[in-house]
């Protein structure tokens, strides 16, 4: 009997230790959480806008100060950049002083580069570095996007809130048959998730049959980029990639060193300024929407 019973109150014992392990290990899960959706909450919360601008493009020497309908590009750029919800700060970047003066001009933040930085993501570093402020995320925003949609901006902000992996996010949106060879139109594939799988200047994906399909959903990427601010910081120490150079597209370097890249699909004509020829185009689209 007292055999029994000593089996009986270390059965007891036992359940009670392995009741107690598992009601603790829940408490320190609930805790834990908490805890994480706490940080969450806070997760990349403060943001900045950037426009790089540079005066000496190889295509069209000083595009920024190009004037549409009687205002500078960039000036259209940043008063549509400043509709958006999620930006705590809007900048312009550049290493020219007659754009800087022009930005002034009309009201902008301005930080002033080096001339060697090499593209857009490299001037939003170091710019981001001679701020006084810190940002958890910024914004990288074409100034020659004069009609660029406010949401789309607070769209590549908020996909890179909600995917914790992701260290880059970009928009696309659908390819114009017409615009399927022209390599200033840079196309891009994403996986099931949402991720970039690959960005190129040609038709991507390329048929057998070298014609555009005109059943496939082509996607054409918009310039506007957002980045985790510590991944900016290790961008510009990122060696060169092939594929990278090969291109002459920046978004490589990201996918060749093996970070992920959050691109989102949105409903939005690209009217990027990549010529002379395109002002026009440009003034055109303005008229019939009355946009002053």
């Amino acid at each position: 009997m007292s055999v029994c019973s000593s089996s009986s109150s270390s059965s007891t014992g036992k359940a009670w230790i392995v009741h107690s392990i598992l009601a603790g290990t829940a408490i320190a899960v609930a805790i834990g959480a908490r805890a994480y959706l706490g940080r969450a909450r806070k997760f990349r919360t403060r943001v900045v806008g950037i426009i790089p601008a540079r005066y000496a493009s190889s295509r069209f020497e000083g595009k920024p100060l190009v004037h549409i309908l009687g205002k500078p590009m960039i000036q259209r750029t940043w008063e549509r950049s400043k509709l958006a919800t999620t930006l705590d700060h809007l900048v312009v970047a550049t290493d020219d002083e007659k754009i800087a003066e022009c930005c002034r001009g009309f009201g902008a933040d301005v930080i002033m580069t080096s001339e060697s930085c090499q593209n857009g993501t490299e001037r939003c570093n170091e710019a981001l570095e001679k701020l006084e402020k810190k940002y958890d995320i910024v914004v990288n925003i074409q100034g020659d996007e004069p009609l660029i949609e406010p949401e789309i901006i607070d769209g590549v902000v908020k996909a890179l809130q909600a995917a914790p992996d992701a260290v880059f996010s970009t928009a696309v949106t659908s390819l114009k048959p017409e615009d399927a060879f022209d390599p200033n139109r840079v196309k891009c594939v994403v996986d099931n998730r949402g991720y970039a799988i690959y960005f190129s200047r040609g038709l991507i994906p390329f048929n057998k049959s070298a014609k555009v399909n005109p059943q496939f959903p082509y996607m054409l990427h918009l310039g506007i980029q957002s980045y985790d601010s510590k991944f900016l910081q290790i961008y510009p120490k990122l060696q060169p990639t092939p594929l990278q150079l090969e291109e002459d597209l920046e978004q490589l370097k990201v996918l060749e060193n093996g970070y992920k890249m959050k691109v989102i699909k949105v409903e939005h004509e690209a009217h990027g300024v990549d010529t002379p020829e395109d002002v026009e185009k440009i003034e055109s689209l303005m008229r019939e929407r009355n946009l002053s």
